[in-house]
């Protein structure tokens, strides 16, 4: 077959018919084998708290564990299907692979080409970064989702003029806003552009816009109001929550907890994306000055094609998105894997402009890239040596929990535990014994626990009858063990991690009994 005939039938065929496979594609490679890898740190613990709202109905706002959206949603899943690893990782899995549809959305309100969305829509379904947040219960997916179905009723409301529209966008942003405390910087940049291009009467509101816009502003208050309180239990919290937001993040700005230079995200870009950045690069340039589409967003009525027009000021909004995420994430002090997905967005929208012709290829081997990564950093059976999982639970802890599982009683006498409480949650915790710390063994005399668990650095030369074995609980890329062998490290990917390590004291009859 040749290449005419291919793009003969691709032009043949429907952009419903090939959103369609994208997101079958899309859905498989975020949902197949959910429970691959153990729940990182912070999946156990907001798969916990959701637990803790189910069974017990207790929730109040914490900007440590960042908006009530993400508890209730699990929860509410929790209610439906059960509480289990599957639905952790399912529900973000069907958010991000949602937002492929999104894309079909935008293209649909005419700001978005059939090209230009497809290829869109394959570069996120195969991104490692997208792909590895959307098997991950964190707050980004979910925000991420909420952020571009605001995008989409933005445009929506400006090409149909309804007000269901307006009201969505309101919901839109309300829900991004009970999920994470960095929504109002999408808001924000929406805002401003949008505010421009009417300013610049590029665009033109309905009349009903003043009546529109306050009924979305209730909408979101109302939304706000009933998620912050916990559903009226503490009213007080919805006004004492943006101050507590903003406390809590300058304190942790301040503090540099998890530090990193200016230009650690374009790090991560290279690692995970670098086709993409390249193609982002060059579409910036294609549009911006070979096909003069900074000169038709200043020109707007004046330039020659109302489509010029409004992809032009779509792939403006695009730019300005990438620059200000870019400045503000750079800026926080806090740097973390999963906050550079809403940096990525925007630089999929500039890489997928005008793949034609020969840039086909360059789109082609984009793909097999960004294939080719998310295998390794998804499917690989083992730990990564990559910076994406952040600090992961190590798969050494299968085989801690398969001795727990085979005793009676244990005792946890060290500060580090998690994902435990979440796998061993309600009745399953009463045969642990769980002190937090060393203590002298004394404490549980007449226990006769099977197994004894410590911290390696807070831990017992020996302890009699008990065999002693060390075991992962959790590991980390370590900058420091491979910065002098960066290139080599970057195609092979090995090299010593970071970790914390566990110390596991088994029964000795305990020891031969399960082997």
């Amino acid at each position: 077959m040749n290449l005419q005939v291919v793009r003969e039938r691709y032009a043949q065929c429907s952009v419903e018919l090939i959103f369609g496979i994208i997101f079958l594609a899309g859905c498989i490679f975020r949902c197949i084998l959910p429970n691959f890898k153990l729940l990182h740190h912070d999946e156990a613990i907001h798969a916990w708290f959701s637990y803790e709202l189910l069974t017990k109905g207790v929730y109040q706002y914490d900007p440590m564990y960042h908006g009530p959206l993400l508890y209730y949603l699990t929860a509410g899943a929790f209610r439906i299907f059960g509480d289990s690893d599957l639905i952790v990782r399912i529900l973000p899995a069907l958010f991000g692979s949602a937002i492929i549809l999104l894309l079909y959305g935008i293209h649909k309100t005419g700001w978005l080409s059939k090209n230009h969305a497809i290829w869109a829509a394959l570069f996120f379904a195969f991104s490692p970064d997208m792909v590895y947040f959307s098997r991950f219960l964190r707050h980004d997916i979910f925000q991420l989702f909420f952020t571009i179905l605001l995008l989409f009723a933005i445009l929506a409301y400006i090409e149909w003029k309804r007000p269901g529209y307006a009201y969505l966008a309101g919901f839109a942003a309300a829900c991004g806003m009970c999920l994470k405390e960095d929504m109002p910087v999408a808001i924000l940049i929406f805002g401003l552009f949008f505010m421009v291009l009417i300013c610049l009467h590029r665009i033109q509101l309905p009349k009903s816009w003043k009546r529109d816009i306050t009924g979305a502003v209730f909408i979101a208050a109302g939304i706000g109001f009933l998620f912050y309180t916990s559903f009226l239990n503490h009213p007080q919290m919805f006004w004492d929550a943006p101050f507590k937001a903003l406390e809590h993040w300058t304190s942790m700005h301040t503090q540099c907890r998890l530090c990193g230079p200016p230009y650690w995200y374009l790090a991560m870009f290279l690692l995970y994306e670098i086709p993409l950045v390249i193609l982002a690069i060059f579409g910036t340039w294609q549009w911006g000055v070979k096909d003069r589409g900074v000169r038709h967003f200043r020109a707007g009525d004046d330039a020659p094609e109302r489509g010029d027009a409004r992809t032009s000021a779509f792939m403006g909004l695009m730019v300005f998105w990438t620059v200000a995420t870019l400045i503000f994430y750079g800026w926080v002090g806090e740097k973390v894997p999963w906050l550079l997905i809403h940096q990525l967005f925007p630089v999929i929208l500039l890489a997928s402009y005008r793949v034609e012709g020969k840039k086909i290829i360059a789109g082609v081997i984009t793909l097999l890239f960004l294939l080719g990564m998310t295998m390794h950093v998804c499917f690989t059976p083992t730990d990564i040596n990559e910076p994406i999982v952040q600090v992961q639970n190590s798969e050494d802890m299968r085989d801690v929990m398969a001795l727990i599982d085979s005793a009676r009683t244990v005792v946890v006498a060290s500060d580090s535990y998690w994902p435990l409480p979440w796998y061993y949650r309600g009745g399953r915790w009463d045969k642990i014994l769980f002190y937090g710390k060393k203590v002298n063994p004394d404490v549980w005399s007449g226990k006769e626990p099977d197994v004894i668990i410590t911290h390696d650095t807070d831990s017992y030369d020996s302890l009699p009858g008990y065999e002693k074995k060390p075991y992962h609980l959790s590991y980390w890329f370590s900058l420091y063990d491979n910065q002098n062998r960066a290139l080599e490290w970057y195609f092979l990917r090995d090299g010593k991690m970071g970790t914390v390590n566990l110390d596991v004291f088994v029964r000795s009859n305990k020891s031969e009994s399960i082997v």
